[in-house]
């Protein structure tokens, strides 16, 4: 490899890892958001939780590193016009492939670790998330004994316990069950405890009473000294950790069981999955051929157009969408699988056509002029926003200060 290749490829790597990191960060955190319920509503540990959390990691990183790849490219070759080094290393004869070779070969390795990620790590991943929340959703003595606040046990089903005393049993406890339709059932109860009976979980309450809502609003009060709560049910259902077509692995995906429970009732996700993840790995390669058709030629800086990262994340990401509703449509439509190899065979084609002919992959002009206008307007506007508010006088359109 040149020198000047090597340079290209150390500069270009180096956005990609710094882009890579604060995206990843940004839609991790996103994603862990959403799961905060697993704390709040199963009194896991902030160890759970961040296990959980990191487990979230190989899901993301195959979305995230298209992205990085083209935002990377778009970037250094932009940045490399305005210094005019691209300028430079045609007026030294390089051929175009000392900018395309050395970008090519980024792209193919955040390719080979999309791919490695994506069927090597997520799976199992995945699988262990899954194991995690159902260990805790079956783990009733950490979901009912849990002092002063409302605890969901089941959809429907609702426990909130007073106090733990130090002999093990529950003051105070409160006990709303609304699985069965049009039946409300609210249980009080001055002491409990949880004990096992005949290898079942049974919540044993005394000294309380049942308050019944039926259908027709007539509410019926039962008192009783003694009074077992079955909740083995849902234990043992909470307990099944079920997997879904994502959290397959590949091997599993090439060649399903007939017999698998999930399988036999979709078997098209189970093809749609495999699908996506054949051709997912690609996007990277693609994204990159995108800004190297957008941004890999030297350009005056007196040319009407938009940024190159523009164009290239804007093209990006319509073609990234155009993959994901395929996929999705995969799903419930077989006829959709040749659309999800055909959208990135089809923009890398065109991709190549654009650099092979000495072209530049950029939206309309009238588009950039647009922005361009809209940009001004904008500064414009604030320029006499802020005059407006220390008390000058406010220039006219398009004026300055």
């Amino acid at each position: 490899m040149k020198v000047v290749e090597r340079y290209i490829l150390r500069r270009a790597f180096g956005v990609f890892a710094a882009a890579l990191f604060w995206t990843l960060a940004i839609v991790w955190t996103t994603q862990v958001l959403t799961r905060i319920d697993f704390v709040t509503t199963s009194g896991q540990s902030a160890l759970a939780f961040f296990e959980l959390a990191t487990l979230i990691l190989p899901s993301v990183i195959p979305v995230v590193i298209p992205f990085a790849v083209g935002i990377a490219v778009a970037q250094t070759l932009s940045m490399m016009n305005t210094d005019s080094e691209l300028v430079v290393i045609s007026a030294a004869g390089s051929s175009r492939m000392t900018v395309i070779r050395p970008i090519l070969l980024l792209a193919l390795g955040a390719s080979i670790l999309s791919f490695a990620v994506d069927n090597g790590i997520d799976p199992y991943a995945r699988q262990r998330a899954r194991e995690l929340v159902s260990s805790a959703r079956a783990d009733l003595l950490s979901t009912v004994v849990q002092e002063g606040s409302f605890r969901k046990v089941d959809e429907g089903l609702f426990v909130q316990i007073a106090e733990r005393r130090p002999d093990g049993r529950m003051g105070g406890i409160f006990v709303a069950d609304s699985r069965e339709k049009n039946i409300d059932l609210v249980y009080y109860a001055k002491d409990g405890t949880v004990v096992e009976r005949d290898g079942k979980n049974v919540l044993l309450m005394s000294n309380g009473e049942v308050h019944r809502k039926a259908v027709g609003g007539e509410v019926s009060v039962i008192r009783f000294n003694s009074y077992a709560f079955d909740l083995s049910a849902f234990s043992s259902a909470a307990s099944e950790v079920y997997l879904f077509a994502k959290d397959r692995t590949l091997g599993f995906l090439l060649n399903p069981d007939p017999k698998d429970v999930v399988y036999a009732k979709a078997p098209q996700q189970f093809r749609a999955e495999l699908h996506r993840r054949l051709s997912e790995w690609t996007y990277p390669l693609v994204f990159a051929l995108i800004a190297l058709a957008v941004a890999g030629d030297a350009r005056s800086h007196r040319e009407a157009r938009i940024h190159p990262m523009v164009t290239a994340m804007s093209i990006a990401l319509f073609a990234r969408w155009l993959g994901f509703f395929v996929a999705n449509e995969t799903q419930t439509t077989p006829a959709f699988a040749i659309a999800v190899y055909g959208v990135p065979l089809a923009y890398a084609a065109v991709s190549i056509w654009f650099i092979y002919s000495l072209r530049t992959m950029e939206l309309p002009i009238s588009w950039a002029e647009g922005v361009m206008t809209l940009v001004r307007r904008i500064g414009d506007r604030l320029i006499m926003i802020r005059h407006r508010l220390l008390g000058h006088k406010a220039p006219s359109a398009g004026g300055r200060a």
